[in-house]
């Protein structure tokens, strides 16, 4: 700034002296550099604007006055030497105030680098190179500091001419950075320090000394002068003029003339109303007369005109909550909470309060089975009721109804429910069927886990957890035969007659073992008959099986006297026995045998075979078709049907249940019914599909056998844990109701 005013103002005063003396001459110096740069300068750098501008020119003024009155040359010298020590100074404030500066002492006469204070630093030094190199003299030593720079990776990056220091600051203003030494961070998060600025007097006259001072604009996100090209001015220029800025943009193309002076018939634009416009639209009319037809049938109600009617000053505290009704059409009413009872009374009567072991039964009922969420209680003043403990609970599970439950408007149906109950015969129509409990049969100890008829219907075999048949005359009720099967009492799980009547013989399960009775009651054809058919397989010669599924035994002689024909001795506990129709055969499950659980025997040549190489789940209940060679296996979940002959899966029946507990055959055999674990009764038809046709459920537990009439009586019945017996009428002929 000092050698352009020089430059600028040096005709005014420069060769000649000034007729002052030399003493008026200092003090006017002193007054004005006092003046300038104590008052003028800093007053400059903190303003801005106009004020800036008016500063410049006070300052410009104050030059021509110092080198009127003091000479040209003597204040030139003066403005040089100042100019040389505040940039001195300004540029070790900078060199020590960076903190991403890293300077390296080159050498010192006497003092180690770590005992430099930064207060020696900053004493008497001057900067010999303005980047690289720092020299000072501290005490009448000299130290000289060297910039350290960031060793060069040798590469294409290393000497990239078009790398640039970019501000990441984004679009923020740099007025948030007035108060710190640096403008930003660039992309490795480094700070970015302000750049050495122009006072505006120093702008201004480089403006009019440069030739391309107005070229040029300032950066705002670095603060730096950017210098325009003469391509960017001419844009400017062109701008300026309201001219296109692009010189290979042509404005007047070759323009397609689409009018001639060919006159047409027709005009080609403006056309005439076609005569369609003016004709009634068909598909006008038929939305027209659709909302005709939806208000006369009332699906759309026309909005009608409402009375404004004056509500009262007062109000019903009883009455409905919501004063304003919902007209949306979407809106849906919540559910009320239910009103309260007497039981919810803090003094019920005495009626409503529960007993001891009604409290019991409460406590001891999970809370979702609970028919009540409460216990009744009695206090004899209102202020003696404590607060209600599941208050909370039950205000927050409404919420959780009212938010999460959906809502669905349903439109009632005046329909007659006696119409959707299919009309029953009378139960005159259905006897005959027990009605009565005739007969009770006493004498076993335990319960009683299974029981049969024989072909002849005259005798009743029961057996349970005593170990011991029982045979019963059906008519009196009287016990005329028992058998004991294990004398350590071990129950007997299954028990059944032989469906022939020339020899009655009954087979009975008790743990491993199968015992074939024969009873002393009956006569000595009968007996003969069964002890032929039993020691036919003894005197036959057995040919060797491959696997040893079973041991049939001969009793002994005191055995034979009880009634015991045959024992067979299996590996596994065994749960069901079940006999063909022949009488020949008959099959046992044994649940835990696994792939051996299901074994059929044969009685006259005593051997025994297992039908499945691999059983798919539990074997349950097994059972014969009544006239056809198919083979029922039930598993927890399912139903299979084999063909004997064939030796193959024909049908797997799906009742739908969890777990099947047991099974039976219509004599027709083309149908079944299935009881289950879970309650169920369920009536499968085969010809019309491997699904339920019915399913009931009308007992309280779980269900343990279910059985078809065998005579004539189109009659069925299950029994159940809950200790009832359900009789079901159910026609198999023609008709299939229940």
């Amino acid at each position: 700034m000092g050698r352009s005013g020089q430059g600028l103002y040096s005709g005014l005063g420069a060769g000649g002296k000034s007729p002052l003396n030399h003493e008026i001459r200092f003090y006017y110096l002193l007054f004005f550099v006092f003046i300038y740069f104590g008052f003028g300068k800093s007053w400059v750098i903190k303003k801005s604007g106009l004020k800036l501008s008016i500063f410049g020119l006070i300052q410009t003024f104050i030059h021509i006055c110092c080198e009127h009155f003091i000479g040209g040359e003597e204040y030139a010298k003066v403005r040089v030497e100042y100019e040389q020590s505040s940039n001195a100074a300004d540029d070790k404030e900078i060199l020590f105030s960076n903190e991403d500066s890293d300077w390296e002492l080159l050498s010192t006469s006497t003092f180690d680098t770590e005992d430099i204070s930064e207060d020696s630093k900053n004493e008497g030094g001057k900067i010999k190179d303005r980047v690289s190199l720092y020299e000072e003299t501290v005490s009448g030593k000299k130290k000289r500091y060297r910039k350290r720079y960031p060793e060069i990776v040798p590469g294409y990056a290393s000497d990239s001419s078009t790398e640039e220091t970019f501000n990441t600051i984004g679009n923020i203003s740099l007025e948030k950075y007035e108060n710190f030494p640096h403008i930003g961070y660039d992309i490795n998060g480094k700070k970015i320090m302000r750049p050495i600025t122009k006072t505006a007097l120093d702008r201004l006259l480089n403006s009019i000394e440069d030739k391309e001072g107005w070229t040029g604009i300032i950066d705002k996100d670095t603060g730096e002068d950017i210098r325009l090209t003469s391509e960017e001015l001419e844009i400017v220029r062109k701008i300026q003029k309201m001219e296109i800025p692009d010189d290979d943009f042509n404005p007047y193309e070759m323009y397609v003339d689409y009018f001639s002076r060919k006159q047409e018939k027709t005009p080609l634009s403006s056309a005439p109303e076609p005569k369609r416009r003016f004709i009634p639209s068909k598909s006008e009319k038929k939305m027209v007369m659709k909302i005709v037809q939806a208000i006369r049938a009332g699906r759309i109600v026309l909005s009608k005109s409402k009375e404004k009617i004056i509500q009262p000053l007062f109000y019903d505290i009883w009455s409905d909550t919501s004063l304003k009704p919902y007209d949306h059409i979407m809106h849906i009413p919540a559910p009320k909470i239910p009103l309260p009872t007497h039981d919810e009374s803090y003094n019920p009567p005495e009626e409503y309060l529960p007993s001891e072991d009604e409290i019991n039964e409460w406590n001891n009922t999970s809370y979702e089975d609970r028919k009540k969420k409460y216990l009744p209680s009695k206090y004899k003043s209102l202020r003696l009721v404590p607060g209600y403990n599941r208050f909370i609970q039950e205000r927050f599970e409404r919420c959780l109804d009212l938010y999460l439950a959906p809502r669905v408007r349903r439109n009632r149906l005046n329909i007659n429910p006696e119409s959707l109950i299919p009309k029953l015969p009378s139960l005159d129509d259905l006897r005959p069927f027990p009605t009565k409990c005739m007969i009770i049969y006493e004498g076993h100890k335990g319960s009683i886990h299974s029981i049969d008829v024989d072909s002849t219907g005259a005798w009743l075999a029961s057996s349970g957890d005593d170990g011991i048949v029982r045979i019963w005359e059906v008519i009196t009720g009287r016990e005329i035969w028992n058998f004991t099967c294990n004398d350590n009492g071990e129950s007997i799980n299954s028990i059944a007659w032989r469906p022939v009547k020339d020899s009655d013989i009954i087979i009975a399960t008790c743990g491993n073992n199968i015992y074939m009775l024969l009873p002393s009651i009956l006569n000595d054809s009968i007996k003969n008959s069964a002890k032929e058919l039993c020691n036919l397989g003894f005197d036959m010669e057995k040919s060797q099986a491959k696997q040893n599924l079973a041991t049939w035994l001969k009793p002994n002689s005191k055995q034979i006297d009880k009634g015991l024909l045959v024992l067979v001795n299996i590996k596994k506990r065994i749960k069901q026995v079940i006999w063909h129709r022949d009488g020949d055969y008959f099959a046992t499950v044994s649940p835990e045998s696994g792939n051996t659980s299901v074994l059929v025997h044969l009685l006259s040549k005593h051997q025994s075979q297992s039908p499945f190489k691999k059983v798919k789940g539990i074997v349950q209940k097994v059972q014969f078709h009544p006239t056809k060679p198919l083979f029922f296996a039930a598993t927890q979940k399912y139903v299979k049907v084999y063909n004997l002959i064939k030796q193959e899966l024909i049908k797997i029946i799906q009742p739908g249940v969890k777990w099947i507990s047991s099974i039976d055959i219509h004599p027709q055999g083309d149908n079944i019914i299935i009881g289950s674990y879970d309650k169920k009764l369920v009536w499968v038809d085969m010809d019309l599909s491997s699904r339920p046709y019915k399913t009931l459920c009308y007992h309280a537990k779980a269900l343990k056998s279910v059985r078809f009439h065998k005579g004539q009586y189109p009659l069925f019945c299950s029994t159940s844990d809950d200790g009832t017996i359900q009789v079901f009428h159910g026609m198999a002929m023609k008709s299939r109701t229940l």
